[in-house]
């Protein structure tokens, strides 16, 4: 009781609420703004969080965060382009009931499922969170690594047909996160003789760099030809009850659907909307009408997208594996504030965790009156020229990356992490792994050689532990399942063609 109190105590606090109310602001100023998205708007303003407590920082954090994943869909209603890509189901919908002249009521209907989505979630990870963290009480060292693996393996599978290149991604990242002062031995790793690298590389320059640096860098390699885009009068109006009574079944399967996937990591928003469209196109009573301008479609997506906030911060919070890319740098933003995300965090820390639930309530309450009163004012975001405003991002970016540390290595830090980011991006490799090698490569090296002095260095001995093993197993099972199933989609294939020469 004492730390549920304390939690709400936190909430009620100026610069909690300040922050709330800054996050959630500039988080749907990111997701109106096409191409820049959640992380790129966490990974801007996560420098500046060192001058802020802990609870003031992830408020600020939480608040861009869900409000971006909303901010997605004004942009997707009023010019067709999705801010973000989580709001991409949404513009199949959203945009046609623009064009009937409905804007204002389509972004009554979006706001409303988002703020019903989001804090259904909010329900989801107080109820499951806590019993995940419980149950993880049981892991020694030993559980720890195989679940640092395993984490590693699920963020890797977010590049969906390039696992390979998702699992070099984390590795890489892993190595990274090595360079510097060894923690056990006191020896240099990797520092080339160079001073100021045995503090090793800073998590803050490197998402910097990764994340908002190279998407200037894309940005500015592509040919753009400037179109004149047609904008519809924006207002905000709620449907009537009446409408939203034959609609409920689909706006709470959808909110079910966003949260189940939302917790699976390697996941994200953009993937749960779809789902929960597609399942809206075959079960709705008036799915015929769904990519015409009907509601259904715009409850289902954005329902869902939005219960991916909350659900996917149950593995962040509880194990410390990232939901999906966003929850990947949320996860930085605990580590560099001196927090470790797992069970230990609901024992050490309840405070703080009572404290999240109740930033992220007061998040989506305070993102439904965001949207109704500001919706005509964020539309005028997207008339800002591209170019002001990549030159905007570069200038927050770099002093930002510098300012964490206040030591010149970071410029060059982030410039270089920006460049690979770039050439990671344009040769399809994703970034969220190597941010998460980064991030559990302290952990999974520990618990490794923590491990193997219980063991007595015997590491067969990792496989007679059983949640390490089932750990070990669904590893296993992620890696070897894409080999698998090429082979047999081949095998099917050959037999396919093979009966049809034999009936031939």
């Amino acid at each position: 009781m004492d730390a549920l109190s304390l939690g709400i105590g936190h909430l009620l606090t100026l610069p909690v609420l300040v922050s709330v109310f800054a996050g959630t602001v500039l988080g749907v100023v990111v997701g109106v703004l096409p191409g820049l998205g959640s992380v790129v708007g966490i990974t801007m303003v996560l420098p500046f969080t060192f001058t802020l407590g802990q609870i003031p920082a992830l408020a600020l954090m939480l608040g861009i965060y869900c409000g971006s994943v909303y901010g997605g869909s004004i942009s997707a209603i009023v010019i067709n382009t999705p801010g973000t890509p989580q709001a991409a189901a949404t513009a199949l919908d959203g945009y046609p009931m623009a064009r009937r002249g409905e804007a204002d009521l389509a972004i009554g209907w979006t706001t409303a499922a988002s703020v019903i989505g989001g804090l259904f979630s909010v329900a989801v990870l107080i109820v499951a969170a806590p019993q995940l963290a419980a149950f993880s009480l049981n892991f020694t060292a030993i559980e720890y690594f195989a679940l640092g693996v395993f984490a590693l393996i699920c963020i890797a599978n977010v590049s969906r047909g390039a696992m390979l290149k998702g699992l070099l991604s984390g590795v890489i990242g892993l190595f990274v996160a090595t360079v510097g002062v060894d923690h056990v031995t006191g020896d240099m790793r990797f520092t080339f003789d160079n001073f100021e690298m045995t503090a090793g590389i800073s998590l803050v320059p490197a998402i910097v760099g990764l994340f908002a640096l190279s998407e200037v860098f894309v940005r500015a390699s592509e040919t753009h030809v400037l179109k004149e885009q047609s904008m519809f009068r924006v207002g905000f109006r709620l449907p009537p009850w009446s409408e939203w009574k034959p609609r409920l079944g689909i706006l709470f399967k959808s909110c079910a659907i966003g949260s189940f996937v939302g917790a699976l990591p390697g996941t994200g928003a953009a993937t749960a909307a779809f789902i929960s469209y597609s399942e809206a196109k075959r079960s709705s009573p008036r799915r015929d009408k769904l990519g015409t301008g009907e509601p259904d479609g715009l409850v289902a997506a954005e329902s869902a997208n939005n219960a991916v906030t909350g659900s996917a911060m149950v593995p962040t919070l509880a194990l410390g594996i990232p939901g999906d890319p966003v929850t990947a740098v949320m996860l930085g933003t605990f580590v560099v504030h001196g927090l470790a995300p797992g069970p230990r965090l609901f024992t050490e820390h309840l405070d703080l965790v009572y404290a999240v639930f109740f930033i992220l309530i007061a998040v989506n309450l305070l993102m439904f009156v965001v949207g109704a009163v500001g919706a005509q004012a964020f539309t005028r975001v997207l008339r800002v020229p591209e170019p002001i405003l990549m030159a905007c991002v570069v200038v927050i970016s770099l002093i930002g990356a510098y300012g964490v540390r206040g030591n010149p290595i970071d410029l060059i830090i982030a410039f270089v992490f920006g460049v690979v980011g770039f050439l990671f991006r344009k040769n399809g490799f994703p970034l969220a792994p190597m941010v998460i090698g980064m991030v559990l490569s302290e952990m999974i090296e520990n618990s490794l050689r923590q491990g193997l002095l219980i063991t007595r260095g015997d590491f067969l001995a990792f496989f007679e532990r059983p949640i390490a093993l089932a750990l070990f197993v669904l590893t296993a099972a992620i890696l070897l399942w894409p080999p698998i199933r090429w082979a047999l989609d081949r095998r099917t294939k050959a037999d396919t063609k093979k009966m049809d020469w034999t009936s031939e």
